[in-house]
Order: C-alpha cells, then sequence, then structure tokens
C-alpha cells in the first residue's frame, strides 16, 4: 500500500490501528456484525455492515443509530492516533475503511430519514477525508 508523502503542508494521513482478531472473526470464524460488535465496540467495520444490513431492509432509523455509533467510535479513535478534526483518512488503509463506511452510511440512512443538511454535511466530511471512498461509496 502507498499512501503519498503530503506535499501541501497540511496534516499528515492518520491511519487507524489494525486490530486482526475482529477481521478473522468476521471471515473465519463466521461470526455476526452484531456478536463481533458486542465483542470489539470500537471496530467501526461490525457498526458499518449493521448499517447497511438494516438500510437494506429498510429499516432507516436503525440504521442511522448503528451508523452514528460506529462513527462517533471512529472518531474517538481517529483523535487518539493524532487526528485534529480535518486532514486525510485513506481509502486504501484497511484500518479506516470501518469509519469511513459508517460515515456514508450515516449520510444515506439521514437522507432517508428526512436530514438533508446531516447527509451533506457527512458527504462532505468523507469527500474531504478520502476521495477515494467517496467515489466508491457515495453511489
Amino acid at each position: 500500500m502507498a499512501i503519498h508523502k503530503n506535499l501541501l503542508d497540511g496534516p499528515e494521513p492518520t491511519l487507524l490501528p489494525e486490530d486482526e482478531q475482529p477481521y478473522r472473526m468476521l471471515a473465519e470464524e463466521s461470526a455476526s456484525p452484531t456478536q463481533v460488535a458486542a465483542e470489539f465496540p470500537a471496530f467501526c467495520l461490525a457498526w458499518a455492515m449493521l448499517a447497511d444490513d438494516a438500510y437494506a431492509a429498510s429499516r432507516y432509523v436503525e440504521s442511522y443509530a448503528y451508523a452514528r455509533t460506529g462513527y462517533h467510535r471512529g472518531l474517538d479513535a481517529l483523535r487518539r492516533n493524532g487526528w485534529k478534526g480535518h486532514g486525510p483518512v485513506p481509502w486504501e488503509h484497511r484500518g479506516n475503511r470501518g469509519f469511513l463506511r459508517c460515515l456514508a452510511a450515516l449520510a444515506r440512512a439521514a437522507g432517508a430519514i428526512k436530514e438533508p443538511e446531516e447527509e451533506a454535511r457527512c458527504w462532505q466530511f468523507l469527500k474531504d477525508s478520502s476521495a477515494e471512498a467517496y467515489a466508491e461509496l457515495k453511489q
């Protein structure tokens, strides 16, 4: 993975740490996102998966709640890892993808529950954090 040096004198990219156990639980042990979120509540990918599943089933308020939980857990993790409220959060770093997916899920669910300002804010936050994530997730 190549994460390029910041030449614009802005903040360095924030890379969230990766804990292999929840990834392994989702893949190898066939644990559900609910089980993983219960055991690893700071693991944003599980919250993003729960939000996506709820959204696909038209359970928009539930999707919003899952996405908001993962989003706030991700903000906490970003701050613990040096993020100062702005700057790149690269999509290509696997540890960042759960947070970025929660942000996109929050935007989608906000739109579904008639929160257009929140929807727009979240999409802009995603775009500002990672143009790659925005291109991948805003479909």
